[in-house]
């Protein structure tokens, strides 16, 4: 790639990256332009997700003592972080099979990259935040959870917005899937269970089989 090609890959990812702005304050002309003129990437989603999930880290190591007490002893990093993850990309892969079935307009790729701009206040309001709570006395602890709220409750409506664009759905519609994919999340969850639970079962009787024929012999 020349050093050209460079710059200008460059200076769309900053373009779709800051795009998320966008989206935040003009969710319903925001997301549509998402998708259908291409004014995002998957290198912002990318980076949105990732700046989540350090925002999640950073939250747990550096938020003051006044708005959260950690007990480090039961952590363990990689389930924590999986916490996020693993439900994120669960609504990601069952909104997009459910609104399949039921004439949505979206593809996996937009399902994905929407609802990774649609979290983009999370990180937004948490790196502020965590410099907040350590700044903080007591009594004005409720203003920090107030506005922590106040993050999730924008990135919940930006993710409605989101669904009910890439889609084409109307509101109604869209309040529909989105209940129809949280049950859709359960059921792969379920299934996902089950599925470890007969590996293992299978993996323990082979080990105790072998071992039998090894005390056997």
């Amino acid at each position: 790639m020349t050093p050209l090609k460079r710059k200008e890959s460059f200076e769309h990812y900053i373009a779709t990256l800051k795009y998320s702005l966008y989206c935040m304050t003009h969710p319903l002309d925001g997301f549509w332009d998402l998708t259908h003129e291409k004014r995002g990437s998957l290198a912002a989603a990318n980076t949105i997700l990732v700046l989540t999930l350090l925002a999640r880290i950073m939250n747990l190591q550096f938020t003051g003592i006044v708005c959260q007490q950690v007990y480090w002893e039961g952590i363990n990093i990689f389930l924590y972080l999986a916490s996020v993850l693993f439900p994120f990309l669960l609504w990601c892969v069952g909104n997009w099979a459910l609104t399949t079935l039921f004439d949505g307009k979206g593809t996996l790729k937009q399902v994905y990259m929407a609802s990774c701009y649609a979290i983009a206040p999370y990180p937004l309001f948490q790196f502020p935040l965590i410099i907040l709570s350590n700044v903080i006395t007591v009594e004005e602890r409720e203003f920090y959870l107030v506005l922590g709220s106040l993050s999730l409750a924008w990135c919940a409506v930006l993710m409605i917005a989101a669904m009910m664009e890439i889609h084409e759905y109307k509101v109604s519609k869209t309040i529909l899937c989105t209940i129809g994919t949280i049950f859709a999340m359960l059921i792969m969850i379920f299934i996902l269970l089950l599925f470890f639970s007969m590996i293992s079962q299978g993996i323990a009787y082979f080990v105790s089989l072998y071992r039998e024929i090894m005390f056997r012999m």
